[in-house]
């Protein structure tokens, strides 16, 4: 059985300035502490946090969205979509990532939550 994570955060920055710290890997390295390969080209590999986060990019849309898939080892893929919606001056990013094994449910949460949204949120905001 699988399970999902669906989680916000409201990130003082243009939908612009979020899309390219998602997307530039010179940009995750600063927002993570570890080196990232990352490209905007669909079908395109990446990793991130030092090899802990593993994908696939499947789709862009420039400023407002990013799909990827998650690997869980070698024989599970799990889906991920990135939504930033323009909020005054800020944006409101929307997580949602799909078909999680059970069993890495709470280190996903957790990594989420910390690693990755907190993160982002302190680069843009300290």
């Amino acid at each position: 059985m699988s399970k999902s994570i669906v989680l916000r955060r409201r990130i003082k920055a243009s939908p612009e300035e979020v899309y390219r710290a998602l997307i530039n890997p010179f940009t995750i390295e600063l927002w993570t502490g570890d080196p990232a390969v990352m490209s905007d080209e669909p079908g395109s590999m990446f990793t991130m946090l030092d090899g802990n986060i593993v994908g696939e990019n499947v789709s862009f849309e420039p400023n407002k969205a990013i799909r990827q898939k998650w690997f869980f080892g070698e024989d599970h893929a799990s889906d991920v979509l990135i939504e930033l919606f323009p909020d005054k001056s800020n944006t409101l990013i929307r997580v949602e990532h799909t078909g999680i094994p059970e069993e890495a449910y709470d280190n996903m949460l957790e990594g989420w939550n910390e690693s990755y949204l907190d993160s982002l949120k302190d680069f843009f905001e300290k």
